[in-house]
């Protein structure tokens, strides 16, 4: 799949995390110059036979979402990795994506939308799928017949009893699941591909799937 053409002014953290690790990650990021993050809970799905490719197992996680400027990012990426170490085996992974701009924060309004992205290019990229629930095991066996090595599964829920959330037009109520895949480049299309036969994606009400470019990643195993 082609890279995005346009270089992004801020980066979208994902650091996926031992539970119980979330709030200290959040902390240290905010002495790094991160003011806030989201933390949500999710498992991991990788077999230990396949040499702890991701360093996840089945077991809980809590994935941190953090969004900063390029500079602040790349700093605390630095600076994250020197004290949790997600380099290490059983770490955790972690990896980050583009985006175009952060709304609701007056700290990045002004930011340069030509600034700099830094750090080297990277071969990833992280496949997002949101089915019913119950469907996200058949999600991760499709994914795997095409060449994945595993992910993480997130609850997805709404607000409130009376409300939804919407992603791409897409409710995103307490029945669904999220499916995150960090994939290599060459293989994406391949187990997209065996996501949507198998899921019946295109059907309505099946689900949806989107694909972002990966920009750096920590402690990735293969």
């Amino acid at each position: 799949m082609a890279k995005l053409n346009n270089v992004p002014a801020f980066q979208l953290i994902y650091i996926i995390a031992n539970y119980g690790m979330g709030s200290k990650i959040l902390r240290r990021a905010k002495k790094c110059g991160i003011p806030g993050g989201t933390i949500f809970l999710g498992r991991g799905t990788v077999d230990n036979s396949l040499l702890n490719f991701l360093s996840l197992y089945d077991e809980r996680k809590e994935i941190v979402l953090l969004g900063a400027d390029n500079d602040t990012a790349n700093h605390a990426l630095i600076e994250l990795n020197k004290i949790f170490q997600f380099e290490r085996p059983n770490h955790g992974i972690v990896f980050t994506t583009g985006i175009s701009g952060i709304v609701g924060s007056k700290r990045y309004k002004d930011i340069d939308n030509e600034q700099e992205r830094g750090g080297s290019e990277s071969m990833y990229q992280v496949i997002t799928t949101v089915v019913n629930r119950g469907k996200a095991e058949d999600v991760i066996e499709a994914a795997k017949a095409a060449g994945s090595k595993g992910g993480t599964i997130v609850n997805a829920r709404g607000s409130g009893v009376n409300e939804t959330s919407r992603l791409f037009n897409m409710e995103i109520e307490p029945e669904k699941e999220m499916i995150l895949i960090l994939s290599k480049e060459e293989v994406t299309e391949t187990i997209v591909a065996s996501i949507q036969k198998e899921l019946e994606i295109e059907e309505p009400g099946n689900g949806i799937i989107f694909i972002q470019d990966v920009q750096k990643t920590y402690g990735i195993y293969e």
